[in-house]
């Protein structure tokens, strides 16, 4: 089986990890739009996915998450192109959700949110989302060294508490619910439950 995504053609042994450089930002933003609506609950309104998209997945935030010291921002595919992508922010704040994740991996500190990880359909049964997934792993320890600390920070997700799918991948590779949050998806409120990695 194969899936080719705007000209990229994928075979399940084949999907490359690597991080995307900031030129790439259109072409990113462009796999976001496409794929963010798939995530979100079946009532979430059109307009509602469209104001989030055209507020918080541009290519200008793209191109600032591709040079930022304190995100990484990874692509899967062959060669320069590209069938998904994982955004790492290391986080400082004092948010309800770090504080959660702090609890539930009793430290205190930075940790690390996989802010965004996403295929397009058509790649899935490629291998591409579980390569994504454990370059995501591998870059946040890195991303946790880049800041000073040696052992590997909190990794932590949010996702919408109904999207079972998804739960079920994450818990595959070594992620727990440890809590809830709300998240806004353009003006409406949605319950996320909060994953901790635990491997």
């Amino acid at each position: 089986m194969s899936a080719s995504v705007r000209g990229v053609s994928l075979t399940p042994s084949s999907p490359i990890v690597r991080p995307v450089r900031a030129e790439e930002a259109a072409a990113v933003a462009w796999l976001a739009a496409t794929t963010f609506p798939l995530a979100c609950p079946p009532s979430t309104a059109v307009d509602e996915m469209a104001r989030h998209i055209a507020t918080h997945l541009t290519p200008s935030a793209f191109a600032g998450w591709a040079t930022s010291d304190e995100h990484t921002l990874l692509a899967v595919g062959q060669g320069d192109g590209m069938v998904g992508y994982a955004l790492l922010h290391l986080r400082e704040d004092a948010s309800e959700e770090t504080q959660v994740v702090a609890d539930a991996a009793r430290a205190s500190g930075p940790t690390i949110e996989l802010s965004k990880i996403y295929a397009h359909p058509l790649a899935i049964g490629t291998g591409a989302s579980a390569a994504l997934m454990r370059g995501a792993i591998d870059a946040a320890a890195h991303l946790s060294a880049a800041h000073g600390h040696p052992a590997p920070l909190p990794l932590w997700l949010g996702t919408n508490a109904g999207n079972a799918r998804a739960q079920a991948f994450y818990r595959k590779h070594g992620f727990v619910v440890v809590g809830t949050r709300k998240y806004d998806v353009g003006g409406r409120v949605h319950d996320d439950v909060v994953m901790l990695h635990r491997d």
